[in-house]
């Protein structure tokens, strides 16, 4: 097996219009990636897709399949745990739906092999806001609901609910992925600020954001409504919880 130090994971539930284009883009990139696909049992045939193209990809991709569409927390943190296990260095999270740009995976990479930074945030409003293709009322709902969250938590990041990162493996090794509490938007949120409390260097990453083309969205009220309460819950939490730091290597 062609070994890389870094790997994407991708959760994915009804995602068969985007899987195999999306896989074959991150493939194309000059440099080279393996990819984890995180599978919540779709009942569209998005694994079937993915097994296919394993055959093609016998070294770079890989699944997980769960029983259950159980949240994009969890999925999340059953790949983080995979892609620990295997040691990889940089550990990547990115949606199926090209709403996040292959060809700006290497820009992440780069902020945190080269440029020392822990965690590399993908950012629709570190440099104005840059979103393409959403309804009004859904980003004015993101922006201001960042901004929200940097003004209870003190997270000195501007989009806080971004979902395109990348991570240092010691930064998941360190801050306790059994601790996570949130499934649904808070996620993105709880990740970022817990990071933040364990004192690892946050980078934004000014990217373009492009609303799905192909597919049904995965968002709803009750997501974001979990991230509205999940936020006050988070910064009286931090009150009480002593955080690992973060150890120089």
């Amino acid at each position: 097996m062609e070994k890389s130090d870094s790997i994407i994971i991708i959760p994915t539930y009804n995602e068969k219009e985007n899987i195999e284009n999306i896989i074959r883009a991150v493939f194309r990139l000059e440099k080279f990636f393996h990819i984890l696909i995180v599978e919540d049992n779709s009942p569209d045939g998005t694994a079937n897709i993915v097994r296919t193209l394993q055959k093609e990809f016998p070294d770079r991709l890989f699944m997980i399949e769960r029983k259950g569409k159980l949240g994009l927390g969890t999925a999340y943190i059953a790949g983080f745990k995979w892609a620990i296990e295997r040691k990889y260095d940089y550990i990547f999270e990115m949606d199926a739906d090209f709403s996040h740009n292959p060809n700006d995976l290497p820009r992440l990479y780069d902020k945190c092999a080269r440029e020392g930074y822990d965690v590399a945030i993908g950012s629709r409003y570190v440099s104005g806001v840059n979103v393409v293709n959403w309804p009004m009322g859904r980003v004015l709902m993101s922006y201001f609901a960042s901004k929200y969250v940097r003004i209870i938590t003190g997270l000195p990041v501007h989009d806080t609910t971004a979902g395109f990162k990348c991570y240092r493996r010691q930064v998941l090794e360190t801050i306790g992925l059994d601790d996570i509490r949130f499934k649904g938007y808070a996620f993105q949120i709880e990740m970022k600020f817990t990071a933040y409390k364990c004192g690892f260097k946050i980078a934004e990453v000014p990217v373009v954001f492009v609303n799905r083309e192909l597919g049904t969205s995965k968002m709803n009220g009750s997501i974001f409504g979990e991230a509205v309460l999940g936020v006050i819950q988070l910064k009286v939490h931090s009150w009480f919880h002593k955080y690992p730091q973060k150890k120089d290597l």
